[in-house]
């Protein structure tokens, strides 16, 4: 078999998929072929089933510790297979979703698995067993990006989770060992602690979620604090001691800081330490498509455009930040450009998030990053536990943060620790995506209560007129 089409898309995650219906509703002809579930790793594996099990935490949580509110009856049960199920119906919808955006929009679909055999040819393998020769005008390569393994913690080992076997919600077990308090960590350690699990979290850097400002990452250390998740700073996992039987909880060995030896008994090992792009067995290299200097990633151009000229990249492939809202914007980008369209990938905020306990958002530049930067900035601080709207829902814990230039009083960053802080970063993104002043967020009504005044507080605080905050001296 052997067809020809305007676009090839390899991989249906949410740079693909989203690049794949732009493309139709441009009048291109699109082929898209993705060799797992539409939706990729962030439907499937990452982004939507993680935050339904931590809303259905939260809410366990919330149940259980409503006393204060005059509500509640002490510890609330968790029925494991209901939840799953309520959580693969909600894959499953989303997933016939795509399927349905896709086919209306008159792209093509096939599982299976493509490799470039050439600039401008493809072979794809259906899982049902047949082969088709593609050709193509252009490619546009969003295969996405895999957890990456340590040696001595194996994927085949099943006391081994990568977040493919958390979410999997076969179990809940009595002892988590967490490898990593990045964002996966630290939203895996919130979560699973409040559904009754006694949670280790070892990470081997000095700060829980490294390269965050740390004044964001205090409210969550003592968070994690309360609910009896212990931390393990500047500590490396070193090797796995299992029992013989396969019962009875094996032991993670740990280096703590100093050079002593940490025994942390567990029946399961959460390994989260990073991401790999998939850029092996594609046909890069058939294609003549370049990567970095280390062949980690494929590098593009604002187009994202690669080396060669009819193929383009989006998404994790093309390495860090490793955001799904980077690849679909990517995606529709890459899209529009394909059919001609002035569109380009100069982002000027682009927003990160973690949904630990309290949320920690962040955009554009940290105070660090800005003096770094060459900028004499000035800081806006508000704490939610000045907040009206934080106090009514027992949600104190956290505060905004704004920066800007002290000169010329252009906003240059926000980082926001507390509750919905990965709904209020939105408005400090348009803003810095806008050009804004920090007077700009000051001057704008805020609705009252709302957790959103926290940004407008935190903006006047920047220009020394807070009013429901103490002003520093």
């Amino acid at each position: 078999m052997s067809d020809r089409y305007d676009v090839l898309v390899i991989g249906a995650g949410p740079g693909g998929y989203v690049a794949a219906i732009r493309l139709g509703q441009l009048g291109k002809k699109t082929l898209v072929v993705e060799r797992g579930e539409l939706g990729g790793v962030c439907l499937n594996w990452g982004c939507i089933p993680s935050k339904a099990v931590i809303h259905a935490a939260e809410l366990r949580h919330e149940a259980t510790h409503a006393q204060a509110f005059g509500i509640g009856t002490g510890e609330v049960p968790l029925d494991l297979p209901k939840l799953r199920g309520w959580k693969e119906g909600i894959l499953k919808r989303l997933r016939g979703g795509i399927a349905g955006l896709l086919k209306s929009n008159g792209v093509t679909q096939l599982r299976g698995t493509a490799t470039l055999t050439g600039p401008t040819s493809a072979r794809v393998v259906t899982h049902d067993g047949k082969t088709l020769e593609v050709g193509f005008e252009h490619a546009i390569v969003a295969t996405g990006a895999s957890p990456i393994e340590l040696p001595f913690l194996p994927r085949s080992n099943p006391r081994v989770w990568t977040t493919q076997e958390m979410l999997e919600l076969e179990e809940i077990p009595a002892r988590l060992a967490v490898v990593g308090g990045g964002v996966i960590g630290l939203e895996t350690a919130c979560s699973y602690a409040k559904l009754g699990c006694q949670v280790t979290v070892v990470e081997l850097m000095p700060q829980l979620l490294p390269g965050t400002d740390p004044e964001l990452v205090k409210p969550v250390s003592k968070r994690l604090q309360e609910q009896g998740v212990k931390v393990l700073l500047e500590a490396k996992a070193k090797a796995l001691e299992e029992p013989e039987g396969p019962k009875g909880p094996a032991s993670l060995v740990v280096e703590t800081k100093g050079g002593g030896t940490e025994r942390i008994p567990c029946d399961r090992v959460l390994v989260c330490v990073g991401f790999r792009a998939n850029v092996k067995e594609i046909g890069l290299e058939a294609a003549g498509v370049k990567l970095d200097e280390r062949g980690s990633f494929v590098p593009i151009d604002l187009q994202c455009r690669t080396n060669v000229p009819s193929i383009r990249a989006i998404g994790d492939v093309t390495g860090p930040p490793y955001l799904a809202h980077r690849a679909s914007k990517q995606g529709i980008v890459c899209a529009e450009a394909i059919a001609g369209e002035h569109a380009a990938c100069d982002f000027q905020a682009m927003p990160g998030g973690v949904f630990c306990d309290p949320e920690v958002a962040t955009v554009g530049l940290s105070e660090e990053q800005a003096k770094a930067a060459g900028h004499e900035v000035a800081v806006g601080r508000f704490p939610f536990a000045a907040l009206g709207r934080a106090m009514a829902q027992e949600a104190t814990a956290g505060l905004v943060k704004v920066v800007s230039d002290k000169k010329t009083g252009t906003l240059l960053g926000v980082g926001i620790v507390g509750a919905r802080a990965n709904d209020l970063i939105a408005e400090a993104a348009l803003a810095i995506e806008m050009g804004a002043h920090v007077e700009d967020l000051a001057l704008t009504v805020h609705s009252h209560p709302t957790f959103a005044e926290a940004l407008c507080e935190a903006a006047e605080d920047a220009l020394g007129k807070g009013i429901h905050v103490a002003r520093r001296r």
